[in-house]
């Protein structure tokens, strides 16, 4: 995109909020708003016939270790969100999600849900989790996922200060795999509303017995059946910025 262009758009957009201000409206930081200045990803625009399905609070020595035998079938590639005190207890399982191709992501080191923590504190929480990952990995993660979905400017903030960008979910794919509402459900959820650069939350921690091993059972093959590659966040948003370049548009990074 021509920098005479840019700079119309940016003034645009100063010009914009300057007015919300300017008649005493506040200018309301939703989704639009993070989605817009790129600070936060639900779902990633894509020709291609691609997901990722992500997976939080792990890894689980159980859970986690049945999930990546079922990935494993399909070739499937996932990210996981963790818990850096998890990680410490089961670094083995951590090891083994780098070692099969999958990655890993920041999910707070206490699944801690920031409502109202300073920035300082959100930072140390990210970074004790990070400090966890290198640890395992040999290198950090790129991607955070705030416990709950709660964002903010402080949560953004914090992010960015630690170098990750903050990834949540697909509104349309939250399985609620934690409820157990039958693998059957799940695997519904999943394919009735089945997009191009969806990103899909399941969990690998689940207290009692979970479903979500089940529902992977039948939600994998279906979309290899139509043509769906299941890939990590990295992966998708590369697909994003490919395409971007192709058709020259200017991508928020």
């Amino acid at each position: 995109m021509k920098k005479s262009v840019m700079i119309l758009i940016s003034i645009g957009m100063l010009f914009y909020s300057h007015a919300l201000i300017a008649d005493g409206s506040p200018l309301k930081k939703d989704r639009f708003f993070y989605e817009q200045k790129g600070d936060i990803v639900w779902e990633v625009k894509t020709h291609q016939k691609m997901v990722a399905i992500t997976f939080d609070d792990g890894p689980d020595p159980i859970e986690t270790t049945e999930i990546l035998n079922e990935l494993k079938k399909y070739n499937a590639k996932c990210t996981f969100f963790v818990l850096g005190k998890k990680v410490e207890t089961y670094p083995e399982i951590a090891s083994r999600i780098i070692k099969e191709g999958h990655e890993l992501a920041n999910h707070t080191y206490n699944h801690a849900y920031f409502k109202g923590e300073s920035g300082e504190d959100i930072v140390k929480e990210l970074m004790k989790t990070e400090r966890v990952i290198t640890g395992v990995s040999g290198k950090g993660s790129k991607f955070f996922r705030p416990p709950g979905g709660v964002y903010s400017d402080s949560v953004v903030n914090a992010a960015k200060q630690v170098g990750l960008k903050i990834i949540l979910w697909s509104w349309h794919q939250d399985t609620r795999d934690w409820k157990k509402p039958g693998a059957h459900v799940i695997k519904k959820q999943v394919m009735k509303n089945l997009r191009n650069g969806d990103i899909i939350l399941m969990h690998d921690s689940v207290s009692g017995k979970s479903q979500t091993k089940e529902a992977l059972s039948q939600i994998l093959p279906e979309l290899m059946k139509k043509g769906y590659r299941v890939v990590t966040v990295s992966e998708l948003i590369k697909s994003q910025e490919a395409q971007e370049i192709e058709i020259g548009n200017y991508f928020y990074p």
